[in-house]
């Protein structure tokens, strides 16, 4: 398939950017172009797998049109693929796709749906709507002051309604979640916020008990007509802990669950989504209940477990939108381990009774960095990754507690 003639074409700066070029690198021995707002993010700078064009207005419909159109322009003779790498550019594609070159697809959910359930309020009543479980929410409106009450006691959860609307404030001292220890700190986090600016609804939640190991990750992929072709869920046994990282995935092992896939199929081709879905949930241990926090209508930033586990996600796309194949239904069982943080770093970090399974997936070579693609080290990257490295254990020694065994 390596003379699939495609260009693809990504929005963002982070490592899923990354990781959905080094995909269809893998896939199909192609250099994806890419346009982000900063000049110079790791890990998509240095690399010789990503065309980066910086882009300072690229969050506008504006540029977005402008810089599809210029790449379908380039490529005359190719499918270019827009892939949105990032909510914001996500909802862009969606709402200009219309718009696009004949030459240029993607594979979004319609626009009013996509603005429904990015829309964590609206989710929430979905959720309800399929007996789907989630924590105890509260939907707080700015106009309530500090004159409400919650039927649960701390620590509670802030996080925003609209995280598009949230990000476009502008105010990177915001956190991207708030968990607060008392009410006083949920009070003082709320007026922060809506002193940066945002105006839409906060979500409260009760905080779900548990380690970074009771998370779970569950990525989707469904396809034009609305079927879902690909399930991969991934158990979370690390996450980040600082303020602008918190919540974001540090290392995973694939599984399976059928139940929790199951259901979360129904809604799915029920609601007929189409494109990438990406679930955070958590496992209650006080009810041994999966609690589902939000969903992304796209790939996670942690996507690359599922192409390392041997699922490789352009390649679910490219075989939808541009070859036209019946994909059949795969929910993965590959084994795999998925880290963006050094070996040491998961190790100590990370509860003793899954280091077992750790060292037996890396000694079976069923092991994958995020940002470390053998085909893909020149002298400057490497100095990079060794500077990420860095980064990032010091970063984790900061902010992350070492596990009690």
């Amino acid at each position: 398939m390596s003379d699939t003639k495609i260009q693809p074409l990504l929005f963002g700066g982070d490592i899923n950017v990354y990781s959905v070029a080094r995909a269809f690198h893998e896939a199909y021995g192609v250099k994806s172009i890419c346009y982000g707002l900063l000049p110079g993010p790791f890990p998509c700078v240095t690399s010789n797998i990503l065309d980066y064009r910086c882009c300072p207005d690229n969050e506008s419909a504006e540029a977005f049109l402008r810089n599809v159109k210029a790449v379908a322009a380039e490529c005359p003779d190719k499918t270019v693929l827009v892939v949105g790498c990032g909510d914001s550019y996500v909802k862009l594609a969606a709402h200009l796709k219309d718009q696009f070159p004949a030459n240029a697809k993607c594979n979004t959910p319609r626009p009013e749906l996509l603005d429904e359930v990015v829309n964590k309020e609206k989710f929430y009543a979905l959720c309800d709507r399929y007996n789907i479980a989630h924590p105890a929410t509260f939907i707080y409106d700015k106009s309530m002051g500090h004159d409400f009450k919650l039927p649960w006691g701390p620590p509670y959860i802030a996080k925003p309604a609209d995280s598009v609307a949230y990000w476009a404030c502008g105010d990177r001292s915001l956190n991207k979640v708030y968990v607060c220890k008392d009410w006083d700190s949920l009070l003082t986090a709320l007026d922060a916020v809506y002193k940066a600016g945002y105006r839409d609804h906060m979500v409260l939640q009760e905080f779900i008990p548990g380690d970074d190991s009771q998370m779970r990750v569950l990525t989707n992929y469904s396809n034009t007509e609305g079927k879902v072709k690909l399930m991969c869920l991934g158990h979370v046994l690390l996450e980040e802990h600082s303020p602008h990282g918190i919540g974001n995935h540090a290392v995973i092992i694939t599984e399976q669950d059928k139940p929790l896939s199951d259901k979360l199929r129904d809604m799915l081709e029920d609601l007929h989504y189409t494109g990438f879905s990406n679930f955070d949930i958590k496992l209650d241990p006080r009810d041994n209940v999966y609690k589902v926090f939000e969903i992304n209508c796209r790939q996670g930033r942690s996507n690359y477990y599922v192409t390392g586990a041997g699922y490789n996600i352009a390649e679910y796309l490219v075989r939808d939108l541009v070859l036209g194949e019946d994909l059949g239904y795969t929910v993965a069982a590959n084994r795999s381990l998925w880290r963006m943080v050094p070996r040491f770093v998961a190790y100590r970090y990370i509860s003793k009774r899954y280091h077992g399974e750790m060292k037996s997936l890396i000694r079976a070579g069923a092991d994958h960095h995020a940002v470390v693609y053998r085909k893909d080290l020149p002298l400057k990257r490497r100095i990079q990754i060794l500077r990420n490295h860095i980064g990032n254990s010091r970063r984790f020694a900061q902010y992350n507690k070492r596990p009690e065994d």
